[in-house]
């Protein structure tokens, strides 16, 4: 296909009398303080270049104390309803992804629907680690699709700052906290969120997890003690099956909507690890600087990785309307999704 002929798009929902579904505003949030390799060094047996070299992350943004996922999220919300000019009473439902809630239960969604004073909006959280900004968005699109709903708020936000140990240097130094939202309506037109493909491996588990905290091994002076409350990682198997889950789903959603890799115009993988994503775009064909990379400046941000990726891609103009753009994820369960939108 050549770059001044269009794509003939074909919508897994072109057969079905549903409304397309579009992305009409995004946010992002990230803290102020950056913690940088340079601070790291000072923390634990690590260094700039071996960081650097192994993941491509210079930086991470740590939230304070003070500071909840609830209180980033409602920030990132604000800036989404805010460019797309909705306000908090025509919200109708809140997704929340995220794997550090403010508490297990209620759902984070619900206290976000407090500070964002949406009291009309139903409100539900999604687990599915950093797959979950896609999972919350093909939810969301179900929904307004359907007809039950017009508005839906879909959010990823974590603070991995209080789940990962500090003296671990595999894992400490690759994770950031943040947020990142998008507003999902129908704007009458077609295309919009094209397709979205999602998969899971449960016999994979165990690669990327935190083992206590919920019903299998409650919260003991044992457990604490023994660092079960905190991130655990096969760094070798989840880079292995990082690359090949999300290549088939790129793959597959490309299929589905009669695409190739040439026709899109950004690439925006979840933000892990450099090598990665560099691993990825060589399967897919994808020239890197078709492809948005932030994660020096932020590390992994799980559910708010591709969120916030999304939101400065973006307003940077990456993208204009109606150009092709394609969403990959993969995290802990293990999951993983991918996404074709026409903005």
């Amino acid at each position: 296909m050549t770059s001044s002929s269009k794509p003939h798009l074909r919508s897994p929902r072109s057969k079905r009398l549903t409304r397309a579904v579009h992305i009409v505003g995004t946010g992002s949030y990230v803290p102020d303080r950056v913690l940088t390799n340079a601070d790291l060094e000072k923390m634990v047996d690590t260094t700039d270049e071996w960081i650097t070299t192994r993941s491509g992350i210079k930086e991470r943004r740590i939230a304070p104390d003070w500071m909840c996922t609830s209180d980033m999220a409602t920030e990132a919300a604000r800036r989404a309803m805010d460019q797309a000019g909705v306000r908090e009473d025509e919200i109708d439902l809140i997704i929340c992804a995220t794997i550090t809630p403010d508490t297990p239960f209620p759902a984070t969604a619900c206290l976000i629907q407090k500070k964002l004073g949406a009291k009309r909006a139903a409100a539900f959280d999604v687990e599915a680690a950093c797959s979950g900004f896609l999972y919350g968005l093909e939810i969301g699109q179900q929904f307004i699709t359907s007809g039950t709903y017009n508005t839906v708020l879909v959010v990823g936000a974590e603070k991995l700052s209080t789940i990962v140990d500090w003296h671990d240097r595999n894992t400490c130094v690759l994770f950031g906290d943040g947020a990142g939202a998008a507003v999902l309506r129908s704007r009458g037109e077609e295309h919009g969120i094209l397709t979205t493909c999602m998969g899971a491996d449960g016999s994979l588990a165990d690669i990327l997890l935190m083992p206590a905290g919920g019903a299998r091994y409650p919260a003991t002076k044992e457990s604490v003690g023994a660092g079960m409350h905190y991130l655990k990682m096969d760094g070798k198997e989840v880079f292995k099956n990082a690359i090949t889950a999300m290549q088939t789903a790129a793959e597959e959603a490309l299929r589905r909507c009669n695409l190739t890799i040439d026709d899109i115009k950004c690439v925006i993988p979840h933000q892990a690890n450099i090598r990665i994503l560099e691993a990825l775009a060589d399967r897919l064909g994808a020239p890197m600087e078709k492809v948005y990379v932030n994660l020096h400046r932020y590390g992994n941000i799980s559910a708010a990785s591709v969120a916030i990726a999304l939101d400065e891609a973006a307003r940077e103009g990456r993208f204009q309307r109606g150009d092709l753009v394609l969403l990959i994820v993969f995290g802990s369960g293990l999951t993983w999704a991918s996404c074709v939108i026409q903005w």
